[in-house]
């Protein structure tokens, strides 16, 4: 396949993977190691994560904005800021102290993303029939604890394979949030999460990037931009009204398909 195609669809698969519960560091390692592909440095799987990162921004610009210029002088805005920051917490912490481990053992074993796949595709459907009346449904009002027990389910997704939508959502409907509100939630806390393990992914692997390979960067920075806002257009109502079976069964069938794709071709 030629690499300006391939470009576009790891783009295309981080866009839509990445606001779901269905782990797009999973579907990109998965993908680019049954399409034979590997940035030098990761830095074309590094890069286009912010394409993705942008379709927040751009699509919650105005309260973000809100966010920004009302803090020093309302109390709601501040608060939530502060929820944010306790939530992303953890992941700091976690992430730092593990990242070695992280990046060299558990991003280079396939099987591992496969067994997570499955294993949170089952928890999902556990929680998606879960008879469990919400108590927080307003994102922005949550107690201070929920928002840092909900940054300590977010770890979890440091496994590649977890998904870090999934697991804070999960989270969240376990602590008695509403399906919409955790969802909207999880798009917040990706904004200085994914931004962070963006950064420090670049500053850890600076010495081996590699953009000689810019144009085929911009074309998955752009089909992962597209992407992810039509799914997070589209995602809140599709949560409210289907709940997460359909990502549930998806993450099975992926994850028992690497499996038997790594037996098939000695990657077991």
């Amino acid at each position: 396949m030629a690499d300006w195609l391939i470009a576009i669809l790891m783009g295309i698969v981080e866009g839509l993977t990445e606001f779901i519960p269905v782990s797009s560091t999973g579907h990109l390692l998965l993908l680019g190691h049954f399409l034979g592909f590997e940035s030098t440095g990761k830095t074309f799987e590094i890069v286009i994560q912010l394409g993705a990162l942008l379709a927040i921004i751009s699509l919650y610009f105005k309260k973000l904005w809100h966010l920004a210029t009302r803090w020093p002088f309302d109390p709601e805005a501040r608060r939530f800021i502060i929820g944010l920051l306790v939530a992303f917490l953890p992941a700091v912490v976690i992430g730092f102290a593990a990242y070695g481990f992280i990046k060299q053992v558990l991003f280079e074993t396939p099987a591992v993303v496969c067994v997570a796949l499955i294993i949170g595709g089952f928890l999902l459907l556990w929680l998606d029939r879960m008879k469990k009346m919400p108590t927080y449904l307003d994102a922005d009002k949550y107690p201070i604890r929920i928002y840092f027990l909900i940054g300590l389910f977010q770890c979890l997704a440091m496994i590649p394979g977890v998904s870090r939508s999934g697991a804070t959502i999960a989270g969240g409907l376990l602590l008695g949030t509403d399906k919409r509100s955790a969802a909207e939630f999880s798009f917040f806390l990706a904004l200085p999460t994914m931004g962070a393990a963006v950064a420090y992914d670049l500053f850890k692997n600076r010495a081996n990037l590699n953009f000689d390979d810019m144009g085929l960067i911009v074309i998955g920075f752009v089909s992962a931009f597209i992407a992810g806002l039509a799914v997070v257009k589209l995602l809140l109502d599709f949560v409210s009204r289907r709940g997460f079976a359909p990502f549930a069964w998806w993450r099975i069938v992926v994850g028992v398909a690497g499996l038997i794709g790594l037996a098939l071709t000695g990657g077991l």
